[in-house]
Order: structure tokens, then sequence, then C-alpha cells
């Protein structure tokens, strides 16, 4: 089974779809970390971000390996790498190239392929994997996602966030069968109960 979960920075997506694979056994497919692993490399490397053959080159020659707990490119761990200042400033950058979202695209498919799995981020349900067996699309309101990136990234500013959502629209595509759960004045596990009533009454 396949569960796609997408919506904007800051709606509680990452924390949702960890918790819901853990509570079912899933694989937990995080796509934009993928992304962030390729901005890393690009970084470490030089390559410059508006490169966008060089971009896909990197990125088929480097295939990301996500882990239980850990996230991995070109020999090195990120895990822990790919939540930088800079990465999260560059990322939507590499991102908006379509030969570079191929080639994730094609490996996120590869990953989810391998068994039960929730994946999280702006188009697993719409583009990644259409066939999805639940679809979700998680939103909150601009002054909750900015309070919530925050607590991720302390220094973020809702500045931040306004231009984080003007890069990443073009790569927002909601399927047009998933279920939209305003998460404002959810906790995490309300939304994790709510999406795991869907993936039973799926099942």
């Amino acid at each position: 089974m396949i569960v796609a979960i997408d919506g904007p920075a800051g709606a509680g997506k990452s924390t949702v779809a960890r918790r819901l694979a853990t509570r079912l056994g899933f694989r937990h497919v995080d796509t934009g970390a993928m992304y962030r692993a390729l901005t890393w490399l690009a970084l470490e490397r030089g390559v410059a971000l508006d490169d966008e053959a060089a971009l896909a080159a990197l990125a088929r020659e480097n295939p990301v390996d996500l882990g239980a707990e850990r996230v991995e490119i070109g020999g090195h761990d990120v895990t822990a790498l790919i939540r930088s200042a800079d990465v999260d400033r560059e990322v939507s950058r590499v991102a908006r190239h379509p030969a570079v979202r191929a080639v994730l695209r094609a490996r996120q498919r590869e990953v989810a392929a391998q068994g039960d799995s929730v994946l999280e981020g702006r188009d697993t349900g719409s583009v990644v994997c259409p066939d999805a067996d639940v679809k979700v699309y998680l939103v909150a309101d601009e002054a909750e996602r900015a309070r919530r990136r925050a607590a991720e990234q302390p220094g973020a500013e809702r500045n931040d966030l306004r231009r984080r959502d003007e890069r990443d629209a073009p790569q927002l595509a909601p399927a047009p069968d998933a279920i939209r759960i305003d998460t404002t004045l959810l906790t995490a596990d309300d939304v994790v109960d709510r999406i795991a009533g869907l993936v039973a009454a799926a099942a």
C-alpha cells in the first residue's frame, strides 16, 4: 500500500508522515530529503544550481539512499547536513528543474515499490505515485506554518516562509482526489489518527 502526503512547508508533513509510518510499520519516504541531499552535494562539489543538465547527471550518478533514520548521497551521511540554512535557501532552485525532478521521481518510485510506504512531498499523490491508495493534502494557516518552521529552524522568519512558498509554488500539485486536512488546530497525532483511519478504510 502507498500513502501519499503532500502540502506546503510547515503544514506538518514530515512529523505526520514519520509517525504514521511508524504506527503502520511502513517505509517512510521523504521526497524532500532527496532534493535536499542533491542540493547539499551540488553545493559541496560546486555544481551551479542553474545548470539543469549537470544537476540531473549528479542525481543519476549519486542515487539518494533513505534509511529508517538517515539520508545518504555520494557516500556521505547527510541526515543532519541537509537541514542547514544554506540547503533550505537553495533547495527550491534545484527542485524547479524538470530534468532533476524526472531523475528523483524515478528514484522515489523505486523506493516506494520496495514495500508498504508513506511518501511525503509536494506532488507525490499527483505525479510521483498517482495510483497511491490514500492521498492526503495538508494545509495550515501562514502564522501556524511560520511558527512550526521557526521551531524546526531557529531564526526562520515569516518572510522566509513566504519566499519559500513562492519558490515552491510550481511544484505544489495536490491530486484532485486527495483528502484535504487543515492541521492548524490539530496535533500531529490527531492528523495521524485521521490518516490511519483512511488507510484502514482503503485496506
